[in-house]
């Protein structure tokens, strides 16, 4: 009895051994959790089997590019793909715009069984665009790192519904920080309107390819631009008032605004501190051609203290402005913050046929900086007072004038002594 306690022990210590040494060791091979994430959407509709890549395929073309992208992935970037019409090859509509899966897992690349699930694809069915980014949004989750989402496709969406614009506009008004960049196999300005809609709305690229180089070129830029860090904007809604309004710090943040809607949002400054705001709006929609945005800081007083504007006409993806603002000390000793209220405002407009939800993505940038010593230093960083720039040209006019008029009593003077 006791020899088979004894050993009963020490194969649970023996295992207990194994788990250890095993676990950190598995653990290790995995990126950490804030790693990137890229995953790669691939059109395996029927359309696919059209041969006009370098005299292949755009299925055999797209799985060439895939095995070398493959082959490449950083060890720091968590890869995963999904396809879309690659499995219901039938003419039931509803059936074909289910079709959607993912075919590899979000995570540390195997390489040999990554190759061996693109292998056996082949162009089979319908293309649900929409459905398969919504897809592949919870297929990345949202444990940290950037998310990025590569689509490759030869044509539009044929579901119609989810219409992949609003979805791609769904998705970036979430505010988990994921971008959509898309590649088009083919140049009809259908697909190619789609297609930069989309990327537009979550800050991604689109592009054309019409060569297996080409494509497996710029996959494996977009899976290498994931891993460089970037400052992840953090979500913020504004308020429709400055007493209402969120406190944000220095920082990057993000926001929804309507079509000429005022939003408000309130930063602490200290004495002795310059604030700097600059904000973009982004067009990820049809607007009409005449535009503007506005930024204004407002003191505790409702008085406005300074602002920057921008207005444009005819087509554009995002407009921008910004403005500075230095607090001086009122004494020695002042250190009590104030309350400096930013208000974005927008003067887009859009046709009626264009969705209003959800608004227009919003970024706002927040600096806080040391303020120059003296006002007077303001005319060196472009923020002079308009008296002191008055000043400055009147006397600059006044000894031109005076250079001038010497120089030409000069001449004359020559002129009759010769």
């Amino acid at each position: 009895m006791i020899i088979t306690k004894r050993l009963a022990a020490g194969a649970c210590a023996l295992l207990a051994a194994l788990a250890g040494g095993i676990a950190p060791a598995s653990a290790a091979d995995r990126p950490p959790k804030d790693s990137p994430k890229v995953e790669l959407v691939l059109d395996v509709s029927g359309s696919m089997r059209a041969r006009d890549v370098d005299g292949d395929t755009r299925m055999v073309a797209a799985k060439q590019a895939f095995n070398e992208v493959i082959d490449s992935v950083p060890d720091g970037v968590r890869l995963g793909i999904r396809t879309l019409g690659a499995s219901y090859a039938g003419e039931d509509k509803e059936l074909g715009c289910r079709d959607s899966q993912q075919l590899y897992r979000v995570g540390k690349v195997d390489r040999t069984d990554a190759k061996a699930a693109v292998a056996g694809l082949q162009p089979t069915g319908w293309t649900p665009i929409g459905l398969a980014l919504r897809g592949a949004d919870q297929d990345l989750g949202t444990d940290g790192g950037t998310r990025r989402i590569v689509l490759i496709t030869d044509g539009e969406d044929s579901c119609g519904l989810p219409d992949p614009c609003d979805v791609a506009r769904e998705l970036a008004a979430k505010g988990t920080h994921l971008t959509v960049d898309t590649l088009g196999l083919t140049q009809d300005d259908k697909t190619r309107e789609q297609l930069s809609c989309i990327a537009e709305a979550t800050g991604g690229t689109y592009t054309t390819v019409r060569h297996r180089k080409e494509l497996s070129g710029r996959i494996k830029q977009l899976v290498r631009r994931a891993e460089t860090p970037v400052d992840i904007p953090k979500p913020v809604e504004g308020a429709n008032a400055c007493p209402t309004a969120p406190e944000i710090g220095a920082g990057t943040w993000t926001d929804r605004e309507k079509f000429s809607e005022h939003r408000w949002y309130r930063v602490k400054v200290k004495p002795g501190q310059e604030l700097r705001a600059s904000v973009s709006v982004g067009a990820d929609r049809a607007v009409d051609r005449d535009y503007g945005v506005l930024v204004r800081a407002v003191g505790e007083g409702g008085q406005e203290l300074v602002r920057g504007s921008d207005a444009g006409s005819g087509r554009t993806d995002v407009m921008a402005s910004g403005l500075r603002l230095p607090v001086w000390k009122a004494k020695k000793d002042d250190k009590d913050p104030r309350n400096i209220c930013l208000e974005v405002s927008n003067s887009f407009s859009a046709p009626p046929s264009v969705k209003r939800e959800p608004g227009l993505p919003v970024e706002l940038a927040v600096d806080l900086v040391d303020a120059p010593d003296n006002p007077s230093d303001l005319a060196a960083f472009g923020l002079g007072r308009g008296w002191v720039l008055l000043l400055v040209l009147g006397v600059t006019g006044l000894l031109a004038g005076l250079a001038w008029g010497w120089l030409a009593r000069w001449r004359v003077a020559v002129w009759r002594e010769n």
